[in-house]
C-alpha cells in the first residue's frame, strides 16, 4: 500500500511578530490556511489584521517569523499568484474604468487580448459594461468596489485575499459579491476574507483564525469552534412562569439568556438560553422543568459567531 499523501497547506502563518514604533502590531502569530476553502481572520478595527495581510503581500517585513506559501517560504515570485483587495480602495480616480483594469490586468501579467477577454466576460456579468469610458471619479463607492473586486480576481490567482469587500456595498450588491466568492471557492480558489463584521462568516467561512490586540486568540474550523463554545448550552421554549424556573434551576446552571420575539410573534411563549456547569444533566433540568412550566420544546443552542467573537474579546481584555 502507497503511503498517504500530507496535504500541503496553502499558506502558513509562522510565530510572525510585527511592531511599529512602539506599537505591537503582532505578536507571535500562528495558524494555516488549508488549500480551497474560505477562511475568517477575525478581529476588530486595529486587531492586526491589516498588517498580517500586507506582510503576505510582501509590502511589508515581519519582524520574526517566516510565512509559508504551497510549503516554501514566501518570496516576492509568489506576489503573482495572490490577489489583494484592499479595504483602502487604490484605483486612479483621472483613469478611465477599462484603461484601468487593462493596467493592472498587465501588471499581473496578463497579455492585452488575454485581459480583455475576461474583462469582458467579467464586466457582461456585472451588468457594468457602460463604464468602461468612464473615469473613475464618476463613480460611487460602489460601482469603485465592483471594478477593484474584477481586476483582483482576474488573473486567476490561487490565494485571493478580501479585506472588508461589502464595506458600502448595499444589499443586493453585496449578495452578488458573496455568490461570486462562494463560486471562486467551488472553483478551488483559496480565500481569506478579513472582517470585524461576523454576520457572513457562518455562512462564508469554514475555518477562522480570531486576532485581537496583535494576538491569536482562537482559531480553527467554525462548526467545530460553535460546537465546542456550545457546551452545555440549551435552548427552551415554555409557556409559565420563567422567575419560577429560574429560582428551581438557578444553582444549576452558569448563565441564562431571555430571547426577545420578533414583532408580530404573539403566541405567548417565552425562549430561555441557559448554560449549564458542566456537573448538570440536561436531562435533569428537563424533568424539572416540566413540573413547574408547560414545556413545548428543547435543542441544544450553539452560540453565533458573532457571540464567540464578543465573549473571546472579552474575556482577553479582561485577562489582561
Amino acid at each position: 500500500m502507497q503511503p498517504l499523501a500530507v496535504k500541503i497547506q496553502m499558506l502558513e502563518i509562522q510565530n510572525v511578530s510585527k511592531s511599529y514604533s512602539g506599537h505591537q502590531a503582532l505578536t507571535d502569530v500562528s495558524f494555516k490556511v488549508p488549500e480551497g476553502g474560505i477562511y475568517g481572520l477575525l478581529g476588530p478595527n486595529g486587531a492586526g489584521k491589516t498588517t498580517l495581510i500586507r506582510i503576505i503581500n510582501h509590502i511589508t517585513a515581519p519582524d520574526s517569523g517566516q510565512i509559508l506559501f504551497d510549503g516554501h517560504p514566501l518570496t516576492q515570485k509568489d506576489v503573482v499568484n495572490i490577489g489583494y483587495l484592499p479595504e483602502e480602495r487604490g484605483l486612479y480616480k483621472k483613469m478611465k474604468v477599462g484603461e484601468q483594469a487593462l493596467f493592472f490586468a498587465r501588471l499581473k501579467g496578463m497579455n492585452r487580448n488575454e485581459a480583455l477577454r475576461e474583462l469582458k466576460k467579467w464586466f457582461e456579468k456585472f451588468e457594468i459594461s457602460e463604464w468602461w469610458n468612464k473615469k473613475v471619479e464618476e463613480l460611487s463607492k460602489g460601482m469603485a468596489q465592483k471594478i477593484q473586486f474584477i481586476v483582483t480576481v482576474l488573473h486567476n490567482p490561487r490565494l485571493l485575499i478580501f479585506d472588508e469587500p461589502f464595506s458600502g456595498f448595499d444589499p443586493i450588491n453585496a449578495n452578488l459579491l458573496k455568490e461570486e466568492m462562494l463560486a471562486l471557492r467551488d472553483k478551488g480558489t483559496t480565500i481569506i476574507y478579513s472582517t470585524h463584521n461576523m454576520n457572513s462568516v457562518e455562512s462564508l467561512c469554514d475555518n477562522i483564525t480570531l486576532i485581537n490586540k496583535s494576538k491569536n486568540l482562537l482559531s480553527g474550523n467554525v462548526d467545530e469552534i460553535r460546537k465546542e463554545e456550545g457546551k452545555g448550552r440549551f435552548a427552551l421554549s415554555f409557556t409559565g412562569s420563567t422567575e419560577n424556573l429560574l429560582s428551581a434551576i438557578g444553582d444549576d446552571i452558569i448563565s441564562h439568556e431571555l430571547i426577545v420575539p420578533e414583532k408580530n410573534v404573539t403566541d405567548g411563549s417565552t425562549q430561555l438560553i441557559l448554560k449549564l456547569k458542566p456537573e448538570t444533566s440536561f436531562r435533569d433540568i428537563i424533568s424539572l422543568a416540566n413540573n413547574i412550566v408547560e414545556l413545548e420544546s428543547f435543542s441544544r443552542a450553539l452560540p453565533s459567531m458573532d457571540e464567540i467573537f464578543i465573549n473571546a474579546v472579552k474575556n482577553a481584555n479582561q485577562n489582561e
